[in-house]
Order: structure tokens, then C-alpha cells, then sequence
């Protein structure tokens, strides 16, 4: 699987192109492509749709021209977010004429929000696409391409009654091993905020938490395959309300304590995260488990309290800002990311200046800011006031300017800290290991490949653009 666009960490926020994870079954010789756009949530219904396509023999591939399936997972929280998926399909309308003169077959399908926000009209401006589902049915692609093989092309965008959860293959060991050392886990899908500005609800409906049973056996799967570090996901997590084992509601705090008690599994986050759900339980995992990382996403847009009401987030600025206190209160070593918009309809200087005095006061360890899009069928489409596209572009570069210094001083903090460190992959230069902070940070220290999966004593020794330098602590003079 590749993904689209930048790093980012929110499932409000788009995620970087990497390598495809090559898992072989060796069933037989078909072949898919999957490109995954978006968040964090994308790649693990990717990581799922690949799973569950294994049981008909397809194997996955980094080189689209070789597939005989290929399927775009696609995000629609990015602006023109459905002409960019239009585009690449015309490239694949000429890929998929090209195999057929060679007498090869290529199957082409449309997953994920945007296939969830245009459906039908996918078929009718696309017609090399032969399957277009939804992120609510991919449990269903298999059955949708053996319906497509008979020449149905197939639009599955309803909301499925059953628990695709349930129906869906989780990984053999040997495959999760290939993944890596860390893992997602969507335990919560769709959300009820219902914030102006935000697509989620219409494409990925309301919130439906997983049951407590369901996500334990997958971590216990996960964990028996190697992972280490499990990041659960939910596009508003810490409102999931499970069912717990006899049939009670689980906060997202209860869950936390549960799998913080699975063996060998070493470190947990979560994300992302709505301030009016963040519970005393929850708080209080931050203070209790160890396995907890000190490292919390919690989105909050705006400092202005006018603006926070038009984007209906359903919390001021005070209250925001007594939350990190609470939180940090308990872990006061806890790293705390954000998102912003600016130039929202309506946004004044004044509330742009309060977005900043919210952000000097908070300190922010890394953020994610962008300027106000339209997204059509939100609220905020329908707003007047809408600002300048030249003001926007100025707010933005002066937040961006302060969270940057912020997250360079936050960096600049840690050298000559010892921390626990779990190598995760092979560095750029020989007999190099990057791994991940506590705080979410890459770090890059000279390891042995064997190392990876395990979690060494680091002494932070330096910074760069987008990392950090470390050496073994015993080796530190």
C-alpha cells in the first residue's frame, strides 16, 4: 500500500507516500495495488481490505502496472479531494486499455469518503471503474469484484447493518511480523460533533464503537505477531463507549487499562481526540499506566470563543485551556499536539490574535494548521463573511511560524534526556535505526538490525529538521 501527502498524525490531517508493506500468501499469481489517501484510519482499512483480498488470492504489489486489481483508498478531507481522485482514474482508464491490448486483465475500484460522497457518479464519469464502495462496506469488497468479474459494475455506498468487523480476517502472525513493530487499531468509526466545517459525518456516518472483546482479541493478535506499540484510532476515539464483557458500556479509559494488561505489549496511544470527551478516567490513564504514552492529540481549531461557536465545537477557549491543566497535572512530561484552522467564515484579527495567545499559552509540541477550505454538504459552505484567501494565507504562515518555533524549542528540550526508545526501522546510513520517542518522535541511533522491536536506553544528543540524534546511553560520556 502507498499513501498520499504530507506527514501529519490527525485523522483530521493527511498522512506521508510510503512503502508499500509487501505481504505474500503466495496463493496464487494475482496481484493488488492499493494507494492509500488520508489518515491514519485509511491505512488500516487498507491494511484490512489487503487481509481480507488474501483470502481470494490476491497478493499484494508496489508496482501498479503489474496489478491485475487496483484500488485507490481515498480521502475527502483534502480540498478538491474528489477532482484529484477523477484525475488519477484517468491515468488508470490508459493503464487498463494498455493491459487489455496485451490480452491482461485490470480490475480498478474506488474505496473510502470520497467513494462514499459521489457513489454513482463515480461510475458515470469513470467508466473504467468496476467497484466503488464505501469505507462502511469494504468488508464486502470481495463479493463486490466477483459481481464486477460477471460485468456488474457495483456501487456499495450504503451503511452496512452488520459489524464489519466481524467479518473481516485479522492477519496471521507472519504477515503482522512483515508490518512492523507498530500497529493501528481502529476501535471507533464516525463521529456526532458535527463541527461546520468537517466532512466526517456524512461520509463515515455516526459513531459506532467496537466491542470490548473484538478490539482485545485483535491487540492479542497484533502483539503475538510483534508489535509492540498499538495506536488505537477513532475519528473522535475518546468518545468510543464499547460494550465491556458483560455486556456494560467501557469508556475509551476502561479499554486503556484492559490492554495495558496484555503481555508484551509495550506502549499505547490514541488519537484523535474531541475535548468534550475527555473523561476523568481517561485522564487518569494518562497518570497510571506506563504503557501509556505521554503524548496527546487534542484538536482545538481556534482560540476565539466566536469562532469556536460558528464552528460548532462545543467548547470555549477556558475550558480548553483548564483541560491541559488537568492533564497536565497528572503527567506533566506529556507532549500535546493540535489542530487549526485559520480563516474561518466570519474570523477577525482579533480572533485570529486569540488563536495565537491560546497557542503561546498551551506550548504545543507539534501541530497541524491549515487554511479554511469549503467542503461541500458542511454547514460552513453555507456561511457568508468568508475570508480572503490572501488573509488566510497570511494567518496561516504567522501560526505556522509559532508552532514551528514551538516544536523546535520542544525538540531542543530533550537533548540530554534519557529515554526509553523502540527502534522501529532501519536508518538512511548503515548501522542506523530510527525509532520513536515517547512523545512521538522520530529519533535516529546507531543500532543492529536484530534490535529492531526492541526498546533500548537512549541519551538525546542532538536535533534535526524533522528528527532527533541519539546515542546509547551506557556509551554516553
Amino acid at each position: 500500500m502507498t499513501q498520499d501527502s504530507a506527514l501529519l498524525q490527525s485523522p483530521e490531517a493527511i498522512l506521508h507516500e510510503g512503502p508499500n508493506e509487501a505481504l505474500r500468501d503466495g496463493s496464487n499469481s494475482r496481484k493488488v495495488f492499493i494507494k492509500t489517501y488520508g489518515c491514519q484510519m485509511n491505512v488500516y482499512d487498507s491494511t484490512r481490505m489487503s487481509d481480507a483480498l488474501a483470502r481470494d488470492g490476491y497478493e499484494p504489489t508496489e508496482v501498479m502496472e503489474e496489478a491485475d486489481l487496483v484500488l485507490l483508498n481515498t480521502c475527502h478531507i483534502r480540498e478538491k479531494a474528489a477532482e484529484k481522485v477523477y484525475s488519477a482514474l484517468g491515468r488508470l482508464r490508459e493503464m487498463k486499455k494498455k493491459r487489455a491490448a496485451d490480452g491482461r486483465e485490470m480490475m480498478i475500484g474506488v474505496a473510502g469518503c470520497v467513494a462514499q460522497a459521489e457513489g454513482e457518479e463515480i461510475l458515470r464519469r469513470a467508466p473504467a471503474v468496476d467497484v466503488v464502495i464505501g469505507p462502511q462496506t469494504y468488508h464486502r469488497l470481495p463479493e463486490a469484484l466477483r459481481q464486477a468479474k460477471l460485468g456488474r459494475r457495483v456501487v456499495d455506498t450504503e451503511y452496512a447493518i452488520e459489524d464489519k468487523f466481524e467479518h473481516l480476517p485479522i492477519a496471521e502472525s507472519q504477515k503482522i511480523r512483515a508490518r512492523g513493530v507498530t500497529a493501528f487499531l481502529t476501535v471507533q468509526e464516525g463521529c456526532d460533533k458535527f463541527c461546520t466545517f468537517c466532512v466526517v459525518p456524512y461520509t463515515r456516518g455516526s459513531e459506532v464503537s467496537r466491542p470490548v472483546s473484538q478490539i482485545v482479541e485483535e491487540a492479542e493478535k497484533l502483539v503475538e505477531g510483534g508489535v509492540r506499540e498499538i495506536t488505537l484510532l477513532g475519528q473522535n476515539v475518546n468518545a468510543w463507549h464499547g460494550a465491556g464483557p458483560g455486556g456494560e458500556a467501557w469508556s475509551l479509559g476502561d479499554l486503556l487499562y484492559r490492554l495495558a494488561e496484555i503481555p508484551g505489549l509495550a506502549r499505547l496511544r490514541y488519537t484523535t481526540s474531541h475535548p468534550r470527551d475527555m473523561d476523568d478516567r481517561l485522564i487518569n490513564a494518562h497518570r497510571d499506566l506506563r504503557t501509556l504514552m505521554p503524548y496527546l492529540h487534542l484538536p482545538v481549531q481556534s482560540g476565539s470563543d466566536r469562532i469556536l461557536k460558528a464552528m460548532n465545537r462545543r467548547h470555549t477557549a477556558a475550558e480548553y485551556l483548564t483541560l491541559i491543566e488537568r492533564i497536565r497535572a497528572v503527567r506533566p512530561d506529556i507532549a500535546l499536539s493540535g489542530d487549526f484552522i485559520t480563516g474561518f467564515p466570519g474570523e477577525t484579527d482579533e480572533d485570529f490574535e486569540d488563536t495565537l495567545r491560546l497557542v503561546e499559552e498551551v506550548r504545543y509540541a507539534q501541530a497541524f494548521s491549515f487554511k479554511y477550505s469549503t467542503r461541500p454538504g458542511t454547514p460552513g459552505a453555507e456561511l457568508k463573511d468568508q475570508v480572503p484567501e490572501e488573509i488566510k494565507a497570511e494567518r496561516l504562515e504567522r501560526l505556522q511560524a509559532l508552532l514551528l518555533k514551538q516544536q523546535q524549542e520542544f525538540a531542543e528540550s530533550c537533548i540530554g534526556k534519557e529515554i526509553d526508545l523502540l527502534l522501529e526501522k532501519p536508518g538512511r546510513m548503515p548501522g542506523q535505526l530510527i525509532g520513536r520517542s515517547p512523545w512521538l518522535q522520530s529519533v535516529n541511533v546507531d543500532a543492529k538490525a536484530s534490535q529492531i522491536g526492541d526498546i533500548i536506553k537512549v541519551r538525546i544528543t542532538g536535533t534535526g529538521t524533522n528528527s532527533l540524534f541519539a546515542e546509547r546511553a551506557e556509551a554516553a560520556v
